[in-house]
């Protein structure tokens, strides 16, 4: 479960560094909270859609290649550290892959595997910090739900609902519309 760490002080990145290696740590509006590691079923729709874009979107395999996908990247943003499940750069934006522990430099689209644990910071409290930092897409994973929701961003700092896609649906969705993926991969056991 997403817990928020009680402080009398704001959170800084050493309450993130300090964390046990198996918490996933994020400061969100100066709070900082603490998340396990991922259970099978959101890890494997993480591993699962990562699996169907690398190919096309990363090697061009099928697909028009352009992008750098990364599975759960540290992202400095304005003023947070957030870490999304999956995250695409264009390759306009990030030519070649940095040698780096965190990224400052905004994604082109995240994605979040929500789970009743963190569903509600990665919509309330992540969702807006990401589209003030300029992503252009989201994309929202339920794995009990079997749903995907996509997202463009709105000026300055909103989201617009495109679609949401559940269970077998195969779909071609921004920004990866050029390839279809079926969804039933991403909830396979």
């Amino acid at each position: 479960m997403a817990r928020r760490i009680e402080r009398r002080r704001p959170a800084s990145y050493d309450d993130v560094r300090q964390l046990p290696e198996h918490l996933i740590g994020e400061l969100i509006d100066g709070e900082l909270f603490a998340s396990p590691r991922p259970t099978s079923l959101h890890a494997n729709a993480a591993t699962e859609l990562a699996g169907e874009l690398n190919g096309p979107f990363r090697h061009g395999r099928g697909g028009p290649g352009g992008w750098i996908i990364l599975l759960e990247p540290e992202l400095h943003l304005v003023s947070q550290v957030m870490v999304p499940d999956l995250a695409g750069w264009r390759r306009e934006r990030m030519p070649s892959l940095p040698d780096v522990a965190v990224f400052d430099l905004a994604p082109d689209c995240v994605c979040e595997v929500v789970s009743p644990a963190t569903g509600s910071v990665d919509r309330k409290r992540k969702m807006p910090h990401y589209a003030r930092a300029g992503v252009a897409n989201a994309c929202l994973v339920d794995p009990s739900a079997q749903t995907l929701e996509v997202y463009r961003r709105l000026e300055p700092d909103g989201w617009q609902l495109l679609a949401t896609f559940a269970e077998t649906d195969k779909i071609r969705a921004e920004p990866f519309a050029a390839v279809e993926i079926d969804l039933a991969l991403l909830w396979a056991r």
